[in-house]
């Protein structure tokens, strides 16, 4: 029996046992019928006797101690004692192991001897007498159910019982099977646990390290028993929503681990909202900077016929007032959740809205700059710069939405956690050459204005239209390394600024001086004013 200490300890663990058969036929029957006649022949069946019927018999070489009386203290058996009068755990023939196997190797001899009943004198064409050894490796048979056969090499076939020391209702400790080991099945489906009715020690599955919760896996420490381990938390993007997790599982491309990684959520998304405070402000000033254009355009409208307004070409100067207009519109297509014909808009008509208001710039600065240089009898210079060709001038076409559109793309790279909706351009290229086309237009436009700083004081835009330029040029060049360092919707908010910005600087300086003398100095807007030196 086994101390409560002993099955304290025992409790729970695990351990490969010899497989065990079923009950070998005859074999109680044959404990049950032993005599005092056939048990002398062997010193095992003495004591065994002796110790079952507590009795001594005729010339037993046992002399050993049991309990508090010496052996000859004991009555002589009469010899007609029976087994089946009393209990006795030897006769519990049903958990065999090592007896089984010798059971088999009983049949393995008689199966290889019925094999090599051909092999005269047990050589035939052997060497050394191996005829028998020959027949063991290669005999196959069954014994009570189960399959006995042997590998190339002549080893039997590994077959284990993984059993549990498992405490029973009366408290008693029992050995029970939860799985097997079998060398014969695929390798990784050898080894079979019903981890259901393994009977861990006071609860726990380990008696090395505690289980590893939720949101961790399990790291096997090298050298050790497999129930020592430590408990690493899952990867980024990883979760595990088990005890005791062998491996961490993946979220989906659109889902996230929480704080505690034992479950995905949503990825929050990201984009520059109507909603946010910078978007309120961006969307603000761009409704503002297109109402401060109309503004202009009505009081254009109706001063259209003074000498301030006739001598600057009214023509161009109502056009460039409307693509100023629209430039500080296309400011709202950058803001709220980009799709893809969203992106299909803002782009090109940014790029179009700008080209416009810088080539009505350049035709209003070149126009009368050749008006005054090609004055000479019979030049041509002016057929250049006609009606036609002025407004040709600001209508250019970006061929890069026929090769690469601009779309929507839904970006993880930046934050792990955060889907960041943007628009990408399609094309690299072709997006910074809409950039190069509008910076060339401005630098045309600056040199023409610098060119026509000595004209006649009728022609009075180009200081405007030159301070005007170095704001644009202060303004995009700036752009482009905070535009290439930003993120997310910031690099989005960087663009529409840089956009209200160029716009606000085009409106004010051009436009401003001149509302300033129609509204509050008209007695600056005269010919005799505009013809002074």
């Amino acid at each position: 029996m086994l101390s409560p200490k002993q099955s304290t300890l025992l409790q729970g663990t695990l351990g490969f046992a010899i497989q065990r058969a079923a009950v070998i036929p005859g074999l109680h029957q044959h404990l049950t019928s032993l005599s005092p006649l056939s048990i002398h022949k062997t010193a095992f069946l003495d004591e065994f006797w002796e110790e079952t019927f507590k009795c001594r018999l005729n010339d037993s070489i046992n002399t050993h101690y049991h309990g508090e009386d010496t052996y000859h203290d004991r009555k002589m058996c009469k010899g007609t004692e029976k087994f089946d009068d009393v209990y006795s755990p030897y006769f519990d023939v049903t958990q065999l192991r090592v007896s089984y196997n010798v059971y088999k190797a009983v049949y393995l001899v008689a199966h290889s001897l019925q094999d090599m009943s051909d092999c005269k004198d047990g050589k035939g064409p052997f060497q050394n007498g191996s005829c028998l050894l020959h027949y063991m490796k290669r005999t196959n048979f069954s014994v009570l159910g189960k399959e006995v056969n042997f590998d190339q090499n002549g080893d039997p076939i590994a077959y284990y019982d993984l059993m549990n020391w498992q405490q029973m209702s009366d408290g008693s400790l029992s050995l029970v099977k939860v799985g097997f080991y079998d060398a014969s099945l695929p390798s990784g489906q050898n080894l079979v646990i019903n981890d259901s009715m393994i009977q861990w020690p006071v609860g726990k599955k380990s008696v090395c390290s505690e289980s590893c919760p939720p949101g961790f896996r399990v790291a096997r420490r090298k050298g050790e028993p497999i129930c020592c381990y430590d408990c690493i938390p899952c990867a980024e993007g990883e979760i595990s929503n088990a005890t005791d997790s062998l491996e961490c599982s993946p979220c989906s491309e659109d889902t996230w681990p929480n704080a505690a990684r034992d479950l995905c959520i949503p990825k929050s998304v990201e984009f520059l909202s109507y909603y946010d405070a910078l978007g309120i402000l961006l969307c603000t000033t761009s409704v503002l900077g297109a109402c401060m254009s109309f503004f202009v355009v009505i009081v254009f409208f109706k001063y259209k016929d003074t000498p301030i307004v006739r001598a600057n070409n009214m023509e161009l100067s109502f056009l460039l007032l409307v693509f100023l207009a629209i430039c500080f519109l296309v400011g709202l297509l950058f803001i709220g959740e980009p799709s893809d014909w969203l992106c299909l808009i803002k782009f090109p008509a940014f790029g179009i809205s700008f080209a416009l208001c810088i080539s009505c710039l350049l035709a209003k600065t070149s126009v009368v700059l050749m008006a005054f240089r090609a004055r000479l009898p019979g030049s041509n210079v002016m057929k250049w710069f006609g009606p036609k060709q002025q407004r040709a001038s600001v209508f250019v076409c970006l061929s890069w939405l026929l090769t690469a559109p601009p779309h929507a793309n839904y970006n993880t790279n930046y934050h792990s956690s955060t889907i960041i909706i943007e628009c990408v351009t399609g094309s690299e290229v072709g997006f910074w050459c809409v950039l190069g086309y509008i910076g060339f237009l401005a630098c045309m436009c600056l040199l023409m204005a610098f060119l026509a700083r000595k004209l006649p004081d009728n022609f009075n835009e180009a200081k405007f239209i030159t301070f005007s330029m170095l704001i644009f040029f202060a303004v995009w060049i700036t752009f482009i390394p905070v535009y290439m360092s930003t993120v997310g919707k910031f690099t989005v908010a960087v663009h529409v600024f840089a956009i209200l910005a160029s716009t606000l600087g085009l409106l004010l300086c051009i436009f401003a001086p001149k509302c300033y003398i129609l509204l509050l100095r008209p007695d600056k807007n005269c010919k005799k004013k505009s013809l002074q030196k």
